[in-house]
């Protein structure tokens, strides 16, 4: 069984997947950021901890990191789906297998709440370990995406 996409929608949906991407390298910097200011919270002393519990740092990087653990994962399978549909194949590559540790990086990251939630440290560390590793292979992500991106154009023009 084939689906007739028609072709419009296969061109046009090649961008979906770096739009978010990058949308989501920047609200992973900006949780980068939330939680950096959660720890800074947690280890205040009394008085600044009271000018800072009412930003709530934790709520509002615990919120972020599920929305992006979320939208990873759509992200990544979307990226796969419309490779797929536009070309017959995925392309085993670089890009592929680092989006795809990345997002299962991301998973046994938000894995470790319940365990930081109780005063884990070394699920702190992990967590804090494999969110810069994240970061990193994101920044890394978006160049071999745009890359891409480049090669979809060439074939348009």
């Amino acid at each position: 069984m084939t689906i007739d996409i028609p072709e419009p929608i296969k061109i046009w949906s090649q961008f979906g997947h770096p739009i978010l991407m990058w949308v989501l390298l920047g609200l992973t910097i900006y949780a980068l950021y939330l939680g950096i200011q959660w720890r800074r919270t947690r280890t205040a002393d009394k008085d600044l901890k009271k000018e800072l519990l009412p930003k709530d740092f934790r709520t509002r990087h615990y919120q972020l990191g599920s929305l992006l653990l979320a939208l990873m994962v759509l992200g990544n399978i979307g990226g796969m789906a419309v490779t797929y549909i536009n070309n017959g194949k995925l392309f085993v590559g670089p890009h592929l297998l680092i989006g795809l540790t990345m997002t299962g990086m991301i998973a046994l990251s938000a894995g470790l709440s319940p365990l930081m939630q109780k005063g884990n440290e070394l699920a702190r560390y992990t967590h804090i370990t494999l969110n810069m590793i994240i970061v990193g292979l994101f920044g890394w992500q978006a160049v071999s995406g745009m890359e891409i991106v480049q090669k979809i154009l060439d074939k348009m023009s």
